[in-house]
């Protein structure tokens, strides 16, 4: 709490001098331009023309400021105007029709494209992020472009306070923040399931919105630590391309191109169209993960107001068996080196077909209220085999695969309504929302075999290519997966209503909503469940100025759990709530924001994993976590981009059947977070175009994967601390870069003590590694 009002002291509290702008907006034969667009950069505010053509913008602080009009089908035209205290302004605008479709535009307060001021539509909201009483971070394309990261397991996570990655299988990322795992959203829309769908590549993602705490009352359900929404790719309308080169160290070969423009003459057809290409191998031998991604994607502009988008995305897998990058020793962890492997060169790959549809139908009623519709259709199909030892005898391991095949198929459907009306001088932004997903997903990992060779597997001396074809167990599927698999289903729907009352001009905002939602699991040990339950939500938002906000926010959310224990028993639902208070300031005139928040989650029934039994999860009774979260990001100086974070985070479990582990820390968290990345370019000079950038990243107070429930063995983890570095240069429309990762050859590594088989088991980063990329905008 202190914390936060010296925040609030330091950003002051007294607000500028206010103006109002008003005006006018008219075609080039003198009609009136309704629904046009109209936004005020770096200010955070922005309204639509009324039928009349007319717009009026009140609140705003005195100075000079640019605005913009824009509309689809339009010319998008931007001017100056000065605001003077107590004054109204004029400004009019005559936009000339032209070629280009135009987009409801999202405006960043400043060169810096670290930044963004706006969520993405996904989010269902229309309120820009300084005025959301939630923490919302957007890890930006920019971003991920300048740290070359290839997809959601290398480090986005570095881009916002208190998540972090753990374990991984090279085709999904578990993130933790605030606590525990936090579910991947893609478009707005849950379609995560067990396993499932494949990680996005970033060759399609335009942006990660990172929502902290639940927001069942904007989206799907999800998690009462938060999710991450992937935003993807879309038309602008704006006929342009880029091609993307990249080598790098373990034979890594990487190609991205990403077309965009019109298909019809009246630009009434968009597309955009991403393609990836990869061979990747690791610091393991016998590792690798070649992939395939193409995604494009359809607009139909029927009129000026309705909008139909289909939208394709296929990723191709094929790697090394599952579990592959797991290191095993009988003694402790981290004893073996980071390039130690089970694998061997002549085990078969593992192969992974993911498949989604999604559409999107947008009908702009007048210009207050807005329809949306949204359907999507995910399918994931995994061939393959995941390497498991069953012990050790002294030094020797005794590896082990299994059958490790998947199918999961998805069906999710949201249609909402967005709203502004008004009640005498009270506003009313309103979103009215339903929310329905049928996911079912089959698995079979009931067949395993022991791999044996002409000589034992010493981890401390391995040695390789012992192993024939007849040393690897053989699967039978004979059957298909529906017929031999464990079937699970996931079946909601909900309602949910919002209303954000707007006050005292706009500069008070008290956010009321509610979502019940019906749920249905079935599986095959228990039979099924049943769920109801009404979710709240109170938050307010109050605007200190123009550019200082803080808020405070109580919610509470629901979350079905599929799958069964060991012994059986159905998981009962996640039940949580988040209370949050937190500031949101904006630096000069928006060119950089930071937000401080503090915030207690409370969770129910929480799973985690069963030391005593492989891939079994048990349900800890109540968790608690505490913390304060720092998130700083833009343009500080001229040509100077930054990102830096911190979190605290105090998270234990509080109530479990099991007392020896009550009041012990959540597995899989840390309790220290801190990063930054400060990359520079020079604006000017015979250098032009140079850039530099420097990151870290550092964990403290880490338990491993197991953490309260690892009763055999300290659950602490060692400090983890990561330096990377990136020289890059830009000229016209062509553009290289380096990257080097792990800058301090340091050993970094995540694991836990197996309790079942009685063995340590980690993975290991690489040590310094790079990339070099060759890059031309067409």
């Amino acid at each position: 709490m202190r914390l936060l009002l010296l925040f609030m002291l330091l950003s002051g509290s007294v607000f500028a001098q206010q103006g109002t702008i008003r005006g006018t907006v008219t075609t080039s034969d003198g009609k009136p331009a309704q629904y046009v667009t109209i936004f005020l950069k770096g200010l955070g505010k922005g309204t639509v023309a009324d039928s009349s053509g007319t717009y009026e913008m009140k609140g705003i602080r005195a100075g000079q400021h640019t605005i913009e009009a824009s509309f689809i089908g339009l010319q998008a035209t931007a001017k100056k105007v000065t605001v003077a205290a107590n004054e109204t302004a004029t400004v009019d605008f005559v936009l000339q029709e032209n070629a280009n479709q135009l987009q409801e535009v999202l405006i960043t307060a400043n060169p810096s494209k670290y930044l963004t001021d706006y969520p993405s539509v996904s989010l269902r909201l229309k309120t820009p992020l300084i005025e959301i009483p939630q923490n919302i971070q957007v890890v930006t394309a920019q971003t991920l472009k300048d740290q070359q990261i290839f997809d959601i397991l290398e480090g986005v996570t570095r881009n916002v306070s208190g998540a972090a990655k753990m374990e991984h299988w090279d085709i999904y990322a578990n993130i933790f923040m605030r606590g525990s795992r936090i579910p991947g959203f893609r478009n707005g829309m849950n379609v995560q399931s067990d396993f499932g769908p494949v990680a996005e590549d970033m060759s399609m993602v335009e942006s990660i919105e990172f929502v902290k705490g639940p927001a069942g009352f904007m989206l799907a359900n999800g998690e009462p630590s938060g999710f991450y929404n992937i935003v993807t790719k879309k038309p602008t309308g704006i006929t342009k391309g880029e091609a993307t080169m990249t080598i790098g160290s373990f034979d890594t070969y990487r190609t991205t191109l990403d077309f965009d423009g019109a298909l019809s003459k009246d630009k009434k057809v968009l597309f955009r169209l991403n393609l990836m290409g990869q061979m990747k191998g690791s610091h393991r031998d016998f590792e690798f993960n070649n992939r395939v991604s193409v995604a494009p994607v359809l607009k139909f502009q029927f009129t000026p107001r309705t909008s139909l988008t289909a939208e394709y995305n296929y990723q191709f897998n094929q790697m090394s068996a599952i579990g592959s990058n797991y290191a095993f020793s009988p003694n402790r962890l981290g004893d073996l080196p980071v390039n130690f492997t089970t694998a061997e060169v002549n085990m078969k790959p593992t192969n992974i077909n993911d498949h989604s549809l999604f559409l999107t139908l947008a009908h702009t009623i007048n210009s207050n209220w807005k329809f949306t519709g949204q359907i999507a259709y995910v399918t994931f199909n995994q061939v393959g085999q995941s390497l498991w030892p069953t012990g050790f005898k002294g030094d020797t391991l005794l590896r082990g695969a299994s059958i490790w095949d998947a199918l999961g198929v998805m069906k999710v459907g949201q249609f909402f309504l967005n709203g502004d009306v008004k009640t005498g001088k009270i506003g009313h932004r309103l979103l009215i929302g339903v929310d329905m997903g049928d996911k079912d997903f089959y698995h079979d990992w009931s067949q395993t075999g022991a791999i044996t060779g002409r000589a034992g597997f010493n981890v401390y001396h391995p040695v390789y290519g012992q192993v024939p074809a007849s040393g690897y167990p053989v699967f039978d599927r004979t059957l298909d997966i529906r017929e031999r698999g464990v079937y699970y289903n996931n079946n909601y729907s909900a309602v949910y209503v919002q209303d954000e009352i707007r006050l005292l001009n706009e500069k008070l905002r008290l956010t009321l909503a509610g979502r019940y939602t019906t749920v249905r699991d079935q599986n095959p040990y228990s039979g099924g469940t049943d769920a109801k339950k009404f979710t709240p939500r109170v938050g307010l938002s109050y605007s200190l100025n123009n550019s200082t906000s803080a808020y405070a926010v109580f919610d509470q959310a629901f979350v079905p759990q599929a799958g069964v224990s060991f012994e059986g028993k159905a998981f009962d639902p996640i039940t949580g709530s988040n209370k949050e208070i937190g500031v949101k300031k904006e630096w000069l005139n928006g060119r950089w924001t930071a937000t401080l928040a503090g915030y207690q989650i409370t969770k129910n029934n929480v799973l985690t994993g069963d030391p005593q039994h492989q891939f079994f999860s048990v349900q800890l009774g109540q968790t608690k976590a505490s913390g304060v979260e720092f998130d700083l990001r833009g343009e500080i100086l001229d040509g100077l981009d930054v990102t830096a974070n911190y979190a605290w985070n105090d998270a234990k479990v509080t109530k479990d059947t099991d007392e020896k582990v009550v009041g012990k820390q959540i597995p899989g968290t840390a309790r220290n977070i801190a990063n930054a990345w400060l990359n520079y370019r020079l604006t000017k000079g015979a250098l032009r175009g140079l850039g530099v950038a420097l990151g870290v990243q550092y964990q403290n107070g880490r338990t491993n994967w197991y953490g309260a429930y690892d009763t055999e063995a300290d659950y602490r983890m060692p400090d983890y601390t990561r330096l990377d570095a990136a020289i890059s240069y830009r000229f016209d429309k062509f553009a290289v870069a380096l990257n080097i990762n792990n800058l301090t050859n340091n050993y970094l590594y995540s694991g836990s003590y197996y309790t079942w088989t009685k063995f340590y088991y980690w993975q290991a980063e690489a040590y310094r590694n790079a990339r070099l990329s060759i890059s031309y905008k067409f």
